[in-house]
């Protein structure tokens, strides 16, 4: 049985070992994101070693690492391909935290379930009250809301007040793009270009000339060129030429990952020969999940 300074110990060494890619951890790193005193953790280290946790790696650039079975006294799933479930913060990704199981509680009162997130990393980058989403998860692409109402730093667990649950359908691009493209032409004034996204019910299209995209316009670009006097412009002198585009089958959960990176609020479908078939929105992805569309 592991005293709660010795699986306190273990949960750190395996959070920094997993960004340490592959390299041994030395005692005076896990004293620092512990807080103690480096005596005390070479001291636990010798007892962790004697139970088969951990192994000493000797030499200047020794240290040590978690064993297969430290693994599981933390009830932590070891793979040596680990798919890593992410947990965000205000739409922010937190670096070096993810999700190693989800458990929840009080399934048939939805309004008052919550979830135990065991987590690998260091979970005191979240606090009580901060509202957070964890997944999607690799298999059926489960995304959980909600809000942070307890946690155990012993046990890496956060408690989570959950808002929503939803399960991302295994849909591609295409099922859920708008097909019928407006497009606009470089030398269009942006003026007209405003006419068109607004008869059309649309914040932003892509700019296409000789069936080639040469880049994206949106309400923003033109409510920004406006503000800057530049109202008389072309088209090509104001749209983003940073042109983001997934191919036709690419499923709807990885689209969602692309828009998150990129900041970006839509995106080009193109077919095989990357001729543009459509474009899919944050809004259209968002309906899908919900059920909407």
């Amino acid at each position: 049985m592991l005293t709660s300074v010795q699986k306190e110990i273990l949960q750190s060494l395996i959070n920094l070992y997993r960004n340490a890619e592959g390299k041994s951890i030395k005692g005076e790193e896990i004293a620092e994101l512990m807080n103690r005193n480096p005596g005390t953790i070479r001291n636990q280290m010798q007892s962790l070693r004697s139970l088969g946790l951990v192994k000493g790696v000797p030499g200047p650039r020794g240290g040590y690492k978690p064993t297969i079975e430290a693994y599981h006294q933390l009830n932590i799933n070891y793979s040596d391909k680990e798919t890593l479930v992410p947990i965000y913060k205000d739409d922010v990704k937190i670096k070096d935290l993810t999700v190693a199981k989800i458990e929840f509680t009080s399934i048939p009162h939805p309004g008052e379930c919550e979830a135990a997130i065991k987590a690998v990393g260091n979970i005191k980058q979240v606090d009580l009250g901060d509202k957070i989403r964890v997944g999607p998860t690799p298999v059926n692409k489960l995304v959980v809301n909600g809000v942070i109402v307890g946690r155990d730093d012993m046990d890496n667990i956060l408690l989570l007040d959950t808002t929503s649950i939803r399960s991302i359908p295994k849909k591609t691009v295409m099922q859920v793009a708008t097909r019928k493209l407006i497009e606009l032409k470089p030398s269009m004034e942006i003026k007209n270009a405003a006419q068109t996204l607004s008869e059309n019910g649309i914040e932003g299209a892509p700019v296409i000339e000789n069936g080639e995209i040469k880049g994206i316009l949106t309400l923003s670009d033109i409510t920004k060129a406006i503000a800057q006097g530049k109202e008389n412009l072309k088209v090509e002198d104001v749209m983003s030429k940073q042109i983001i585009t997934v191919e036709n089958d690419v499923m709807i959960a990885d689209a969602i990952e692309i828009m998150n990176k990129k900041k970006i609020g839509r995106l080009i479908v193109i077919d095989e020969n990357g001729i543009a078939t459509g474009i899919v929105t944050r809004t259209d992805l968002l309906d899908k999940i919900a059920g909407l569309k």
